[in-house]
């Protein structure tokens, strides 16, 4: 059989194999580095309040002010990604990501440390979509299933690993020198995730568009705003209770914004967000998919850290470990739905939430059965394994799936609106549910507060499920991208979609970055 064009001969823009997985490596490298900050601060967050002498307020500051600038910038880094050039984006938040984690490893005072961490979430906001974007616009077929995989290793690694890590330092160095080390030590990643960058990302880093550069500054402002409106409440809600009504402001807002994206195209602009994303309907319903998997299952490692803790008398070590073969079953998993997230579709995703729900029933007949006969907790590690496998098959799958018919041109606005759409999901469902979890411990124990708060993450998960269904049945449960890896140009007054197959709604003639594939 003679070889395939791709095999054959090199494409002009199309990078070789192997520059593919150099640069994939960079990416994961920075996202490595992003996520394990996320992942070690619940455990030092107690020996940052000793040492510090941070208030409550203060140290909650830690965890929602990253959050809060990390979900506002994802959108319109995603969009300057598109037309500046993703690797010119992507240097600049890892940089912006290291700087600030000098800033927090050397924090003097609260104040200082939560300003380092508003930093970091902005460069971390920066950085993010760049990487799905990345990986949507060099990697086809079944390397497109497989770069997603190790994407999802590398998260269920990074998640695993953290809270160990954090204990390890803590136990090692001591409270004060511990918890700045969980900083620091993004300072040699990060250096060598830029050095590395600059070398291997597709040149030229930075694209001067050819016409007039439009980055729709009114829309990203609006839409910013509704996103911190909508999610201000929900991490400060708790403390000041008049922060709820930001979320009609939030609705107003959204709705501005829907009608100014709208009339912004219609002057012939291009608007920050191509609204006709929505219309292709893996996208919409990938994007609802994380948005109510998130809400649910993100609260499951809070309720057991706080449960296990304050309930069994765990110590921090103790608590990261009880999760540990979760994470690293997520890992290995990941990994595997890599292989076959082209293959089998959303078929993954339905298997993924099927675990998630037994291993949240199994949690629950273990905290009921240590409280009535007493079962040994340690149980939990078996039952939450189930749902350690479930995060591989639904959350590397589902991003590949969300963004295959998404043109290539969009890909960066849409890796940061399914990435909204999971931090505004994690947000609002650690809010709900831990304010379940707290309500209920005052009236009938820890117990029972924690098994009616996994019947509410259940019932997300089952909502989870029906959506996937229905997209399967809509003909999105096996896709119909080759098993190699493919180059799809991208044509003048055509909108390829990632797989080659269809044409999709979007603008005819979109400013597409010079490194990206002609």
């Amino acid at each position: 059989m003679s070889p395939s064009k791709t095999e054959a001969s090199q494409e002009p823009g199309e990078l070789s194999v192997g520059a593919r997985w150099r640069l994939l490596g960079v990416l994961l490298a920075a996202m490595f580095m992003s996520l394990v900050s996320v992942s070690i601060v619940n455990v030092v967050l107690p020996s940052i309040g000793s040492t510090l002498q941070a208030s409550e307020a203060d140290m909650q500051w830690v965890l929602a002010g990253y959050a809060l600038t990390f979900g506002v910038v994802l959108v319109a880094a995603g969009r300057a990604g598109d037309l500046l050039g993703r690797g010119v984006m992507f240097v600049a938040g890892v940089a912006i990501f290291t700087a600030a984690s000098i800033l927090a490893g050397l924090a003097a005072d609260p104040m200082l440390l939560n300003i380092a961490r508003f930093i970091m979430g902005i460069g971390s906001g920066l950085l993010n979509p760049q990487v799905m974007g990345m990986i949507q616009q060099h990697f086809r077929g079944a390397a497109r299933g497989r770069a997603y995989g190790l994407l999802g290793t590398v998260v269920g690694f990074s998640v695993a690993v953290g809270p160990v890590l954090g204990g390890l330092l803590i136990n090692w160095l001591g409270a004060d020198a511990g918890w700045r080390s969980t900083f620091l030590i993004n300072v040699p990643v990060g250096i060598l995730a830029i050095v590395l960058a600059l070398l291997w990302l597709p040149k030229p880093l930075f694209t001067k568009p050819s016409g007039k550069l439009d980055l729709d500054p009114v829309g990203g402002i609006v839409l910013a705003l509704s996103i911190f409106a909508l999610l201000l409440p929900f991490v400060q809600g708790r403390e000041n209770p008049a922060l709820w009504w930001l979320l009609a402001a939030a609705v107003v807002l959204l709705a501005v914004w829907v009608l100014w994206e709208k009339k912004y195209k219609d002057r012939g602009r291009e608007p920050m967000v191509e609204l006709a994303l929505f219309k292709i309907r893996s996208f919409t319903n990938g994007t609802l998919i994380a948005g109510l998997y998130f809400m649910g299952v993100s609260s499951v490692w809070v309720l057991v850290a706080v449960y296990v803790q304050a309930s069994q008398g765990f110590t921090a070590l103790e608590a990261g470990l009880i999760c540990l073969p979760a994470a690293l079953l997520s890992a290995f998993s990941s990994h595997i739905a890599g292989r076959y997230a082209t293959t089998l579709g959303r078929k993954l995703v339905i298997g993924g939430t099927l675990s998630a729900l037994f291993g949240l029933l199994a949690t629950i007949a273990v905290v009921f059965f240590e409280d009535r006969l007493g079962l040994n907790v340690w149980w939990m590690l078996l039952s939450l394994a189930f749902i350690g496998i479930a995060q591989g098959f639904i959350i590397s799958p589902n991003q590949a799936l969300t963004l295959m018919e998404v043109p290539v041109a969009n890909s960066g606005s849409a890796g940061g609106l399914m990435q909204t759409s999971q931090r505004v999901g994690t947000a609002v469902g650690i809010a709900v549910i831990t304010a379940v979890f707290y309500g209920l411990n005052h009236i009938a124990g820890y117990s029972v507060a924690m098994e009616l708060s996994f019947v509410a993450i259940s019932l997300l998960v089952v909502a989870t499920l029906l959506v996937a269904v229905a997209d399967m049945r809509h003909g999105h449960g096996k896709p119909a991208v080759s098993t190699r890896e493919e180059y799809v140009p991208v044509t003048t007054g055509v909108q390829h979609t990632a797989n080659g197959a269809n044409d999709v709604a979007g603008p005819k003639e979109p400013s597409q970055p010079v490194d990206s594939q002609p």
